[in-house]
């Protein structure tokens, strides 16, 4: 199947390393340029701005959910396809879950991991079968993947789940993976509860 609509988590603030802006600028490009819709945050900074810059500027649908403060601070963009005010995070998170097909974490701190999470874990329990991933571009999520081997050597993740997660360095192979397992009668090998 192919992928129309991806949430990508990522940084509402910029980073020390000014790789990643281009990272995220190419990944909005890229995601474009393929006519899959972005679908984030809604946020006006940082990496955020970024990833949907670049999918504006290669006349992308972008779509960002935002909470209703987050506008009250000016911390979004209104120039994009799609704005969407909600009152919550969570609300944010569910209808930028409904929006998409897949999700994708690209370099982030504490809002991104809580959110990709949060979807893996979703996908985990059978809450969705929509696929999940972490663009590991330059090597910035190897720590904390590595670090997931912990848990399964503990008996608190299952191996099942932790190779369902598309782990990939480019763009290209992160959506080649997330689309393998958008196929009709995949469920990555989970079942509820697992």
């Amino acid at each position: 199947m192919p992928l129309t609509s991806l949430a990508v988590f990522l940084g509402s603030s910029p980073g020390t390393d000014p790789a990643l802006r281009r990272l995220a600028r190419e990944v909005g490009d890229g995601l474009a340029r393929r006519g899959i819709r972005l679908v984030y945050g809604g946020g006006g900074r940082g990496l955020m701005d970024d990833v949907a810059g670049g999918a504006l500027a290669a006349g992308g649908e972008v779509v960002g959910v935002i909470p209703r403060e987050m506008v009250t601070r000016e911390w979004g963009r209104d120039d994009l396809t799609e704005v969407h005010v909600v009152d919550s995070m969570h609300e944010r998170k569910a209808l930028m879950a409904q929006r998409a097909d897949a999700f994708l974490a690209l370099p982030g701190g504490l809002g991104t991991l809580e959110e990709v999470f949060e979807v893996w874990t979703w996908r985990a329990i059978g809450f969705h079968d929509k696929p999940v991933g972490f663009l590991d571009a330059g090597g910035f999520w190897t720590p904390l993947l590595d670090a997931m081997d912990g848990l399964v050597a503990a008996g608190f993740l299952t191996r099942a789940t932790l190779d369902d997660l598309v782990v990939a360095d480019t763009l290209e192979a992160a959506l080649a993976g997330l689309e393998s397992r958008l196929a009709p009668g995949d469920d990555g090998g989970l079942r509820p509860g697992t």
